[in-house]
């Protein structure tokens, strides 16, 4: 293929890029110069929680200040390779995902890569994020499979995947430069076969499942009786 075609390709659908996403109170935005105060405070206060899985340069090269990264990450938006967002949750800015490595031509695929504040774990806000990117990357972007490189020491993450129901692909070794070493990471997958009814269908599903064999329905970490259990006054 060549490259006009590949770029062609790339800019198919102009849906597939700038997108904002959401489910409930969770949303996906591209990420924008003008978040460089949240997102700073935010991974300030997360740092201890967050720098054990952060990648890092093995040519020990100083991060870039955050306009620099924000403007790498959105030119390789515009050239269809990534898809940067922010999550935010009521509004409120409380993470990152993104798309990354996309590729075209025969193998159509992606990684994701995510990341949410301490204080909002546990409330479904991951996968959900997940969920989203997913469906938009099969349903618009035409890709065929999304894979997810996780540390096997990251349990937070991996039940991510769980939730979810991403495919255990095994172990790659030293795959991914993390901490200043080259780490070993386990490999998950989904492709649009695995799930025809959408990956955001499935979650909610899988969460009502859950609610209703636990009499109850979750709002964040607020559990409130099934309507058939409320009473008025």
């Amino acid at each position: 293929m060549g490259i006009r075609a590949m770029r062609q390709d790339r800019f198919a659908d102009p849906a597939f890029w700038p997108a904002v996403l959401r489910a409930g109170p969770v949303k996906l935005r591209p990420i924008a110069r003008r978040d460089q105060k949240a997102w700073l405070n935010l991974r300030d206060r997360n740092e201890d929680w967050l720098q054990p899985w952060d990648a890092t340069s093995p040519t020990s090269e100083e991060p870039p200040h955050f306009g620099a990264y924000v403007g790498a990450c959105l030119k390789a938006a515009r050239l269809g390779l990534m898809l940067p967002w922010v999550i935010e949750f009521d509004g409120v800015l409380v993470g990152q995902l993104s798309l990354n490595n996309i590729t075209r031509g025969a193998s159509q695929q992606a990684s994701v890569g995510y990341w949410v504040a301490q204080e909002m774990a546990g409330r479904g806000i991951a996968p959900t994020a997940v969920a989203l990117a997913f469906d938009h990357a099969i349903r618009v972007g035409g890709l065929h499979r999304i894979e997810v490189a996780i540390r096997p020491e990251n349990a937070r993450s991996l039940r991510v995947v769980d939730k979810l129901g991403f495919r255990s692909e095994g172990l790659r070794p030293r795959c991914l430069h993390v901490g200043g070493q080259w780490r070993d990471h386990l490999i998950f997958a989904l492709t649009a076969d695995d799930v025809p009814e959408g990956l955001l269908a499935r979650w909610q599903a899988r969460q009502e499942a859950a609610a209703a064999a636990a009499g109850t329905v979750k709002l964040g970490r607020t559990k409130v009786p099934p309507a058939s259990q409320i009473t008025t006054m």
